[in-house]
């Protein structure tokens, strides 16, 4: 190695060792650890003069020795208040990137600033971990991060099935995001109480569903019958959530659909926030029950009811397009926006990124999808809910959808 690969790989190796030592150095401060600033520049040092010699087989002969040093230095602390291996295996691992510093210098840094990021963050995270989230949720992340890291990568990314209509990978994406969605709400509601903790989770819920949130909330309002406003700005609010997604989901499929479409969506979600925000103001003067929780079996239900949805509506779409042309295009959304006006939208965003119809043509069946959902949601708030309740979130949602509508006969 040259003297200009010196000059290059030695100063990253003496950064990743001083970073992370002196986040260790401080650690001593408060309780004696085996390794300090000076120790974890020297492994760092070490790590990259071995892997700069000729004989690549000293790499293994330093890493070997210094997992060996640090096993030891754990036995020797195992009687000890801190029996953890924090900082032997930050040790080993500065070692490592120094080592990883001659091939790959901005991933060793990189990896050692992430590392040094974990280790200064130690009293929040144990907080976090400890006190702030449950049992229940730390299963609801398992659950969330095997449907990401082990069932997603097995999903193929490309169109089949009937018409060409699926995309496994994206359809799980949507089961990935509604799971993550619901252990948001479940939090967001625990740590923020009944008040503003039903009308979050009314909001966050309706990022999934916001029909089977309008109808959850009225069964909720029906047991609690002194909490109608808190439930029923959980059930206008889930209006926001439905037209800021379908807003992004729109943009991310074709940004043409998303300029054709803003006006009448951005309408509706005016109006909803402004409905369950005076909503929200008014269920500071009730005495609100606690508010409802869903188990993590019914979460995962909805999310694979809804991902089945999609495909539904995705194949049902290009059927009838297929078979019909527009108006049978606008015959699926009116039942789509019945059946989860998201799915609706994402079929007929799709369908014009893949050029089967123009940005213009899609307005008229999102908002039939749109109209549609309104009429369910009023259904399921007239015939689950109260009467109290029935009387706020209808005139809402009348008020959101007629907004949408007004900015078509405007324009």
């Amino acid at each position: 190695m040259d003297d200009v690969g010196l000059i290059h790989h030695l100063p990253v190796a003496l950064g990743i060792g001083l970073l992370i030592g002196a986040e260790r150095e401080r650690r001593k401060v408060h309780r004696p650890a085996a390794a300090g600033l000076r120790t974890f520049t020297i492994a760092a040092l070490l790590g990259c003069g071995a892997a700069l010699m000729p004989q690549q087989w000293m790499i293994a002969i330093v890493m070997l020795c210094m997992t060996a040093l640090a096993l030891l230095s754990s036995w020797r602390r195992r009687n000890t208040t801190d029996p953890g291996i924090t900082t032997e295996v930050s040790l080993v691992a500065t070692t490592l990137l120094g080592a990883l510093a001659v091939t790959a210098p901005l991933l060793a840094g990189a990896l050692a600033v992430l590392i040094a990021i974990v280790l200064a963050a130690r009293d929040p995270l144990h907080r976090f971990v400890g006190q702030t989230i449950s049992a229940d949720e730390i299963a609801d992340i398992l659950l969330i991060a095997g449907a990401t890291l082990i069932v997603l990568p097995m999903l193929p990314d490309r169109q089949m099935g009937p018409f060409d209509a699926l995309n496994p990978h994206s359809i799980w994406m949507v089961v990935v995001m509604i799971l993550g969605i619901n252990a948001l709400g479940q939090v967001a509601t625990r740590l923020l109480g009944a008040r503003l903790g039903v009308p979050a989770l009314g909001l966050i819920s309706g990022l999934v569903s916001s029909s089977a949130t309008i109808g959850a909330m009225g069964a909720w309002v029906r047991a609690n019958p002194a909490s109608a406003a808190a439930g029923a700005a959980a059930a206008v609010l889930s209006t926001v959530a439905n037209y800021a997604q379908m807003a992004v989901v729109i943009e991310a499929t074709d940004h043409r659909t998303f300029l054709a479409t803003i006006l009448p969506v951005g309408a509706a979600g005016l109006a909803a926030l402004l409905s369950g925000g005076w909503l929200t103001l008014a269920a500071w003067r009730e005495v609100t029950a606690e508010p409802p929780r869903m188990s993590r079996s019914f979460n995962l239900l909805m999310a694979l009811t809804f991902a089945a949805t999609v495909a539904i509506m995705l194949m049902s779409a290009a059927a009838l397009r297929a078979w019909f042309g527009d108006a049978g295009l606008i015959a699926v959304a009116a039942i789509g926006g019945v059946l989860d006006v998201h799915a609706a939208v994402i079929s007929l965003a799709a369908q014009v990124a893949d050029g089967t119809m123009a940005a213009p043509q899609a307005i008229l069946p999102i908002l039939t999808a749109c109209t549609t959902s309104t009429l369910a949601k009023i259904f399921f708030s007239a015939t689950v809910g109260t009467r109290a309740f029935a009387a706020r979130v209808i005139p809402a949602q009348l008020l959101i959808i007629g907004a949408a509508w007004l900015t078509v006969f405007v324009g």
